[in-house]
This record gives C-alpha cells, sequence and structure tokens, in this order.
C-alpha cells in the first residue's frame, strides 16, 4: 500500500425532509447574520419554502442572493460579496445545484481574502480561513456539497479556474431527497451522468487510494441502479436517495483523488460555449473511457462489473471494454447526445481547447498518459463520434 492521507471534515445530515429542519440543524454553527446564495429558479419554484421557514423559526437573519447561472463567472461572484459586505452576513450557505454551492464557497473565501479569486486558483493558495461555509444540494450530481474546490469562469479568457483548499470543505451538508424530486428529467440525466463520471474517473486517478476508490465504487453501484428510475419515474423516493447518496460518494471519493480527462477537457466547453457541465461529462465519458483503457483494465472491469455488466468468462480487457458499452447505453437511454457537436462544440475553438485542457492538473492524475495531441484527438473523436 503506498502512503496516503485522507480528509474529510464535513458533518453531514442525511434524511428526507431535513431541509424543512435546517434552521434548528445550522443554529449551533451560525454567529450572525446568513447569506443564502441560491438560482432564482428555485425560488420560483417554490422548493425552498420550508428551508425559508426553518431559518425563520430558528430566529437566524438571512439574507438573500439568488442571481446564480450555470458555470458562474467572476461578475456573479462579485455581486455576491458586494451583498455580503453591505448586509455583515458572517457565515454563507449555497442552497442548489453544483453553481450555488460553488458560489457559496467563492463568496466565503473572497469575504476574507485579498484581490480576484482567479489569484488563488490551485491547491492551498487561499491565505486566510473563509467565512463558515453550508451546503444544501438540489441535485444530485455535483458533490460540491462535500467537496474542497471551486470553479469560476474568467469571463474575459472563457477558462474555468479551478480554486482547491482544505478550507473549502462545508462544515455542515444537508442531504434530503426531497428536494430533488421535481427536477425535470434533462437535468436529472444531466447531474446523474456528473457523479457518474466523478466516480468513474476517481476510482482510475492515479492519485486514488483504497478509501477513495472504495467510496467511488460504491457510487457508481448505486447511480447505476437508480439513475434510470430517476430520469423515467421522477418521485421514486428510494431511487432519489440512491442517486443523492451516490453523489455524494462520488465527491467525496473525488475531493480526494482528483479526476481526469473528461473534466480537464470539460471545463473548456463551459468556459468557452457555455454548455452545461454534466452534459459536456457525459457526452466526452465513453471516449475518454476508450482512451484510457490500456492504462488500467483491471480497474475498468470492476466499473463493468459495478455498472451491471455480466463479465462472466471475459479476459480482462473484454471485461474493460464493457465499460463503455454500458455508458453509451446509458447516455441514449436518458437522451445524452452521442457526440460534442451536437452540443455546440466547434472545433475553430480547438487550438483554445487543447491549451486550456492541458492547463488543468486533472490531466496529471488521468491513468494514461496524456499529450496536448491526445486531447486533441479526443476532442476531435468525441466530435465526429469516432469511438
Amino acid at each position: 500500500m503506498s502512503n496516503f492521507q485522507f480528509h474529510f471534515p464535513t458533518l453531514t445530515q442525511c434524511g428526507e425532509g431535513l431541509a424543512n429542519q435546517a434552521g434548528v440543524l445550522l443554529k449551533p454553527h451560525v454567529q450572525g447574520a446568513l447569506l443564502v446564495v441560491t438560482d432564482q429558479g428555485l425560488i420560483d419554484a417554490g422548493i425552498l419554502g420550508g428551508f425559508f421557514a426553518s431559518l425563520e423559526q430558528a430566529g437566524i437573519d438571512y439574507h438573500l442572493f439568488s442571481a446564480v447561472q450555470a458555470n458562474p463567472s467572476t461578475d456573479v461572484l462579485d455581486a455576491a460579496v458586494r451583498l455580503l459586505r453591505e448586509r455583515d452576513c458572517r457565515a454563507v450557505i449555497g442552497v442548489g445545484g453544483g453553481s450555488s454551492i460553488d458560489t457559496a464557497k467563492g463568496v466565503a473565501a473572497m469575504a476574507t481574502n485579498p484581490g480576484s479569486i482567479l489569484d488563488y486558483e490551485g491547491y492551498d493558495r487561499l491565505v486566510n480561513p473563509p467565512l463558515p461555509i453550508f451546503a444544501i444540494p438540489t441535485t444530485a450530481g455535483t458533490g460540491s456539497e462535500c467537496t474542497a474546490s471551486t470553479v469560476f469562469t474568467n469571463t474575459q479568457t472563457l477558462f474555468k479556474t479551478v480554486i482547491i483548499s482544505p478550507q473549502l470543505f462545508p462544515r455542515l451538508a444537508i442531504l434530503d431527497p426531497a428536494l430533488t424530486l421535481n427536477l425535470p428529467a434533462s437535468i436529472t440525466a444531466a447531474t446523474g451522468m456528473d457523479a457518474l463520471t466523478h466516480a468513474i474517473e476517481s476510482y482510475v486517478s492515479r492519485q486514488a487510494n483504497p478509501i477513495s476508490q472504495a467510496l467511488a465504487l460504491h457510487a457508481i453501484r448505486l447511480i447505476a441502479g437508480s439513475l434510470e428510475k430517476c430520469y423515467f419515474v421522477g418521485s421514486d423516493m428510494a431511487a432519489r436517495e440512491q442517486m443523492l447518496l451516490g453523489s455524494f460518494l462520488a465527491g467525496v471519493a473525488f475531493s480526494q483523488s482528483k479526476l481526469g480527462n473528461v473534466h480537464a477537457i470539460s471545463h473548456t466547453f463551459g468556459g468557452v460555449f457555455n454548455i452545461p457541465h454534466g452534459i459536456a461529462n457525459a457526452a466526452l465519458l465513453p471516449y475518454v473511457i476508450q482512451f484510457n483503457l490500456p492504462a488500467c483494465p483491471e480497474r475498468f472491469r470492476d466499473i463493468a462489473v459495478a455498472l451491471g455488466a455480466d463479465v462472466t468468462g471475459l479476459s480482462v480487457d473484454q471485461a474493460a471494454a464493457c465499460t463503455v458499452a454500458r455508458v453509451v447505453a446509458l447516455n441514449r437511454a436518458i437522451g445524452i447526445p452521442a457526440t460534442i457537436r451536437e452540443l455546440g462544440v466547434d472545433l475553430e475553438f480547438l487550438p483554445q481547447m487543447v491549451s486550456d485542457s492541458m492547463r488543468s492538473g486533472n490531466v496529471r492524475v488521468n491513468p494514461r498518459l496524456t499529450t496536448a495531441r491526445d486531447v486533441e484527438c479526443l476532442i476531435t473523436d468525441a466530435y465526429h463520434g469516432n469511438l
């Protein structure tokens, strides 16, 4: 066993209906006003009524920032920080998808650190501890409620900047599957495949360890067993619970292991073309798996089994190859496009996409050594559907 460390400090509360008890759960941890970071769609849908009522019943003074958008930009972050300072908030909670929770993390960090969030790109570069961070996910996908990272798009360069620091782990995460019941099928598909990508990339990462791999493999089993039911029967609470837990476990896993080429490349799609992150991951995933198979076929055999493939009588390489087929079939079943061309990717921007992808630390932990030429081929293969 090689040397490794495992650090996960987030207190996690899980259970149906817990969002309606958030005030009681948060009260011991909040000193002063709380900034709630979310998106207007959740407000308009009335999904958070019980959450806000619980804050009021617990006597928590809160202020609302609801201008979060997909692929959050530094402009949105700056606006949220201004509101936090105007209202003298002393803690931040992200309620929503990954964009809301990532924005909350960024606000908490920039409330106590000078300059721009972009100054802190990379690992553990925050100077001062952020304000207390809390999270309640309303999608089963990003795992941001249990990771030490946040991502923002530089509006000048269109580069998605990743900031990683152990100080960005939320202090408390509340997992309530009831909040995910009313997700549109398309969002269920996109976020679910995001979670599956996290689990798969974490399991084969060169930085994986025995604990992260155990979590990642179980996450794959949970997601494989529940995603289609969530997509086709959105009101199935048991399936929603499995998806939310699978997303969470995948997040804990990759907070230790980082990810791989899928995320290195998909971040460029979000930055340049504003393509939703989960859809970009899902469309790329089969192509990157195919590329990575020779590097660790035994691990991909494990993944194929976790995905439900029958590998009886197959060689290791044949069993590993089943992973590609299973992912392609899952994508097809839940309406994910088969190529990135269908997402709006334009090969005119190929040099920028290659350059930005190679800048990602995820390339360095991808199981197969990857060059700029490899990234170029992956993008063009995914564009033309060459599997």
